[in-house]
This record gives structure tokens, sequence and C-alpha cells, in this order.
């Protein structure tokens, strides 16, 4: 009823506004705000500026809780949520969280990490979230991180991956970034993001939506996350959405393999 009042006014600002020039506007009410044009010859521009706003829905938020050399978490990341992302990007904000199973330890000052998956997981995790960093904005960043956990040699994968997707970013700046203690502190904030999630996290990939983990989400967004980022969106579907795609991710009976805490 709170969306339904204001969007009733507008409707009939509308139609008076566009009632003094049915001359020049030669389309019925559900066509005004289409288009510019059509807004322009009825006189509603401002009205569909207003009406449009209240009616846009907002993006879907998917966090991500992973680790790097989690095999279930490379597959989840590069096989599904990547793709999707692609198709939907207008529609689906995405979050990276990479730390998992780790635990730290404060020792004189300074956070130590031990990961599930030895030292090497540990290195790859910082190095994410370092590129993530200095990067910013998902957009620029994902590729990069896609690239580095679609690599048969994971370890080893950031400078050339930094080459192709980020190649202002250099490599020397980042394990600086891994070394020192900027890296450091990025790791723990990782850390406090993971630790305080509610319900606690129980494996990974650990995945929360609007602000929400249910076994039922992740069952859904591990199955067909296509599908159900197009169901979870309330604004007027993408051309990608309407296509539908009724068929089970290819990914998801390996899912099953998960990196349990």
């Amino acid at each position: 009823m709170k969306v339904f009042l204001p969007l009733l006014g507008l409707l009939v600002g509308l139609w008076a506004a566009c009632d003094a020039s049915r001359l020049a506007c030669n389309y019925p009410p559900e066509q005004w705000c289409n288009s510019r044009e059509i807004a322009a010859a009825c006189q509603v521009e401002q009205q569909c500026v207003e009406f449009q706003s209240i009616t846009a829905g907002q993006p879907v938020d998917l966090w991500l809780f992973y680790e790097s050399l989690c095999g279930a978490c490379r597959g989840f990341l590069v096989n599904e949520l990547f793709p999707v992302w692609i198709l939907l990007t207008d529609i689906l904000n995405v979050t990276l969280v990479p730390y998992g199973n780790a635990q730290e330890r404060n020792d004189s000052g300074k956070w130590e990490f031990r990961c599930q998956h030895g030292p090497d997981e540990c290195l790859v995790n910082m190095i994410e979230t370092c590129v993530m960093h200095y990067l910013g904005n998902i957009k620029d960043s994902f590729p990069v991180i896609f690239c580095i956990e679609s690599s048969n040699f994971v370890i080893n994968a950031t400078e050339a991956c930094l080459q192709i997707y980020a190649p202002d970013l250099a490599i020397e700046k980042v394990m600086s970034c891994v070394k020192g203690d900027l890296g450091n502190q990025l790791m723990h904030q990782n850390a406090l993001l993971t630790e305080t999630l509610n319900p606690p996290h129980q494996y990974v990939p650990w995945i929360v939506i609007n602000g929400k983990h249910t076994d039922e989400l992740q069952e859904e967004a591990m199955d067909m996350l296509y599908n159900l980022i197009c169901k979870l969106y309330t604004g007027e579907k993408p051309e990608a959405c309407k296509s539908g795609n009724t068929e089970r991710n290819s990914f998801a009976m390996k899912a099953r393999s998960l990196c349990w805490h």
C-alpha cells in the first residue's frame, strides 16, 4: 500500500498533465513513459522520471564467502557466478570475501592466518583481497579474480591475469600489499566479515543474498542461480531474464563436495 499510493498519485498527475495536450499525445496512458519522445509529446517528462524512480527495482545483492583453493568455491565462482554476473550485471551486485574456513590469531599486534588448504591458499586469498582493494569496483576486479580462479596454476596466475584485465595495476604493488601491513589488515577485515555471519557459516562457498542465508537460498543459488536472480529482481525484467533458463546448472551436481568448516 505504501508504494501503491504514490504510484496512484503520479498516475493521476500523468493524466492531468496530458489532458491539456491530447492533440499532440496520441498514445494510451500505459505508454506515456515508454520513451523520452512519448513523454515529451504528452508533456509528462517530469512525472515519468518520478514514476520510474518508484517502480525501478534494486539490484539483487549477493555476497560470496569463499576460499581460493576450495574446489567447490572455484567451481561455483568460475562456472556459475561469473557467467551469471556477466549476463545480469545490471541487476546483480556481487561482493567477494576470500577467507572461508581460515583461522586467525594476533601475534604481537600482527595477524597470522592459517588456511584450510595450507599457506598457498592464504597467499592467494591475500592476493585477491589486495587486487580488489586496489581496483575497487567489482566490474574491474571480478574479471581478474575469475582469471586467477579459472587458471590451472592458481598460485602463479596473478601477473598474467593483471596484464590481461588490469594492465595499470602492477604485480609489484599487489605483492607489496600482500607482504605488508595493508594486506594484513584487509585480510583481518575479511575474517571479521566471515566470523560475524548470522547464521555462522558451516562450509564454503557460503552464499548470502539480500542479507540472508538459508538452506533453500543456498540450494537454489547453486542449482539455478540465473533463474534465482531473475526471480528475486523486483524491477522490470531485463531481456536476459525474459528469455528464460529452465535447465539446472551443470555444476549443481558437483557442488555437493563443499569445503566444510
